[in-house]
């Protein structure tokens, strides 16, 4: 590489996103140390040692920079010429988990790579996804509008996250579901947003409200909207609006009274459907559940309802952070070793008890700017390629961002979604490093037009 692409490559690199990922890497760090750490036995030789997973964090972090070195030293062209290719091989990758792979916390999706490191493949495949997703909408002569290219879309963007269902990795699965977002800022149509968050508000609702009290709510409310489109039906005879009426009517008294508890007691386990009640207050019954019985009856032991330890620890290491917090190094739930996995999901808790909500704001403040900023280099790109990326990129990291957050005060189910480029973890730094630099190499070959 001669040295006069080297400086091109650099020149117009976005130094602020650049900024604000060391700076988030090094928080991470922080944050990973505070949980760990033990006056009794810390020495120097612990950050180098690689016994430590603040250690651990500080080598992936090397790893990390060189993998961001080569990605700003590349040619912006190899991202759309290999695209497709990349999404191929992180779907196999995805796959071959099956064979090869490595069952974490019950999870098979990790694949060991020796000296106590493992791959996830799910988490490397957002990047793939992203780059394949971007590569054809941005194809010449494309019409977003036509069923036929949403659906094409749409299963680019499913697939990896029906082969993490499968491997019990409904978290990351859901992660997926952001690039809807994208879609629909090249032009997917909102109603289909507006029916997908109406089918989570009926879902919710059925959680919340008595199913019987819940049927006449909706009876009602299909009654109202008759009367109020009366004239269109029963005056110009639109027969077409009642039955479209009747029928959105039946099938939300269906998935209300049938598929939400049969979902919930025959497909969720025990503990999954526990989560998503406990995220809307309310308890579920264990006994009801499949799984649950088939286990009570091979076991001999009653149904036990799974407890929620975890969020009412992160709730309590939260809450005792009050407004300033109690310090660095100070956090008594933090040092007590309360709250389980606190170097990986809960990491929020050890900030939020250390600087309390002053720096809890300042914290998240930092994620907006990052959002803020990644859709300011979206929107200046001549390139559909880059735009389409960049905007994966932002919904990804907000979907990661609101979910671990919720979760860690109870407002969302606990499913493992990391805190991106904070949370412990090599796979999950790694791939939000490569999908960063990825988005800084392009906007800086942005008056491009790439495809």
């Amino acid at each position: 590489m001669s040295s006069s692409y080297s400086r091109s490559a650099s020149k117009n690199i976005d130094w602020l996103l650049v900024f604000l990922y060391a700076l988030l890497v090094a928080i991470g760090v922080l944050c990973i140390f505070m949980v760990e750490y033990n006056p009794a036995t810390f020495s120097a030789d612990s950050f180098f040692n690689g016994n430590t997973n603040y250690s651990k964090q500080i080598l992936f972090s090397g790893i990390c920079i060189v993998v961001a070195t080569f990605i700003i030293l590349s040619d912006s062209k190899l991202y759309p010429a290999f695209a497709n290719l990349l999404y191929v091989f992180g779907i196999l990758l995805m796959l071959s988990v099956f064979v090869i792979g490595k069952d974490i916390n019950g999870s098979k999706s990790w694949i060991p790579l020796g000296g106590g490191f493992n791959l996830q493949p799910a988490e490397l495949c957002k990047v793939f996804a992203a780059l394949a997703l971007a590569k054809y909408l941005s194809q010449l002569n494309m019409d977003f509008t036509k069923l036929q290219s949403q659906f094409i879309a749409a299963v680019l963007a499913l697939s990896p996250a029906l082969i993490s269902i499968l491997q019990n990795e409904t978290g990351l699965a859901l992660v997926y579901m952001s690039f809807f977002v994208v879609m629909y800022r090249e032009g997917l149509p909102g109603m289909i947003l507006v029916i997908g968050f109406s089918f989570g508000a009926l879902v919710v609702a059925t959680l919340l409200v008595e199913k019987n009290t819940l049927a006449i709510i909706l009876t009602l409310l299909a009654a109202f909207i008759v009367f109020a489109l009366r004239r269109q039906i029963f005056v110009r005879k639109r027969w077409n609006i009642f039955i479209l009426i009747i029928s959105v009517w039946v099938f939300c008294v269906g998935i209300q009274r049938f598929a939400v508890p049969y979902i919930f007691n025959n497909v969720f386990e025990c503990y999954q459907s526990q989560r998503i009640y406990s995220a809307v207050g309310k308890d579920y019954d264990c006994s009801q559940n499949k799984h649950a019985q088939q286990s009570e009856a091979s076991s001999g032991k009653a149904a036990v309802k799974p407890d929620d330890y975890n969020v009412r620890q992160s709730k309590i290491a939260i809450g005792s952070g009050g407004f300033l917090g109690k310090g660095f190094l100070k956090g008594t739930q933090t040092r007590g070793k309360y709250v389980p996995e606190q170097h990986t999901d809960f990491i929020f808790t050890s900030l939020s008890e250390a600087f309390g909500f002053v720096g809890s704001f300042l914290f998240l403040g930092i994620y907006f700017i990052l959002l803020f900023r990644i859709i300011q280099v979206a929107e200046r790109q001549r390139s559909v390629f880059s735009r389409v990326y960049a905007y994966s990129v932002a919904s990804i990291l907000f979907f990661h961002i609101a979910v671990n957050v919720c979760m860690t005060v109870g407002l969302f189910p606990v499913i493992g979604i990391p805190l991106p480029l904070v949370s412990y973890g090599g796979s999950s730094l790694l791939t939000f490093t490569i999908m960063l630099f990825i988005l800084i190499r392009l906007d800086a070959d942005r008056q491009m037009v790439l495809r």
